[in-house]
């Protein structure tokens, strides 16, 4: 009796039943019906209709664009958030809050604003873009610059991702390896990376995710050259533009697609680094 007064007591909020309606409740009005709606709208095409919306060689260039300048400023946001991340916690120097506190400034900043000072900066007459095209380097309306868009906008992902993790870390883990002998980059690689993993793929997944559907930032240093630096949320607009509503939800569900698949397979490799991980404690 007293245990099971315990556990209910310490039930904060209400019972199983209606915190699982409430959370269905609430997913099904803000997430699956806008959803379900784009793929209603879409199955009013037929299959060739669809074929011919979502592979013309303009959507598959945007697609290819898109998709691509995501994983590659993920990528970068992983290794960079990483050391920032490493940097904010492991050392102390004069302006680290201020440094802490910039990190968050692509979260208030809006994304429109973000894409113009990036186009200002990285223009052929920018304060970058002019130096920079000496040396034949013009990010502005080229798929580079895209590529440092979605790189400005992701990268807080990261950081704020792993730095509670590496918080959290037992430094007399790193303590003991070394009294075993084993070098830095051995500690690193084989008893704090291990730990970190899951929340950096953590972190990489979000920033992909936010990377695909940016539009904001991308647009104004992109050029959007249709074949060359237009992005698929562009495209889309363009389509909604024109009153090409069923064009636009079938490209929409196409990119949710791709998306969900790629999450998916991000989200399973987690799970087993979060396995393995939880293996290797064991064995400790």
């Amino acid at each position: 009796m007293t245990s099971l007064f315990s556990r209910r007591s310490q039930r904060v909020l209400p019972g199983f039943g209606l915190c699982m309606g409430f959370t269905l409740l609430y997913l099904g009005l803000i997430v699956l019906m806008p959803l379900s709606a784009a793929f209603i709208k879409t199955a009013a095409l037929s299959w060739q209709e669809f074929g011919a919306a979502v592979s013309s060689p303009r959507v598959l260039a945007s697609l290819q664009l898109t998709f691509g300048a995501s994983l590659l400023a993920a990528a970068i946001n992983g290794l960079a958030g990483l050391l920032l991340a490493w940097v904010l916690v492991r050392y102390r120097f004069p302006g680290r809050q201020l440094l802490d506190a910039l990190i968050d400034l692509p979260f208030a900043l809006p994304t429109a604003v973000a894409g113009i000072a990036l186009t200002t900066l990285y223009a052929p007459n920018g304060w970058l873009g002019e130096p920079l095209s000496r040396f034949d380097i013009k990010p502005a309306f080229h798929p580079s610059g895209i590529v440092l868009a979605l790189i400005f906008i992701g990268l807080p992902f990261v950081v704020r991702t792993v730095q509670p993790v590496l918080e959290e870390f037992e430094r007399e883990l790193e303590e003991a390896a070394a009294c075993l002998g084993a070098t830095r980059l051995q500690i690193f690689w084989r008893v704090i990376l291990p730990t970190l993993l899951p929340a950096l793929l953590t972190g990489f997944a979000m920033a992909f995710a936010r990377a695909v559907g940016e539009y904001g930032s991308v647009v104004f240093i992109a050029g959007n050259i249709p074949m060359k630096t237009e992005v698929t949320a562009l495209l889309i607009i363009t389509r909604l533009e024109q009153y090409d509503y069923s064009g636009a939800t079938a490209l929409a569900v196409v990119m949710l697609l791709i998306s969900l698949v790629m999450l998916l397979g991000i989200n399973l490799l987690q799970a087993w680094t979060d396995r393995r991980a939880g293996r290797a404690e064991v064995a400790r």
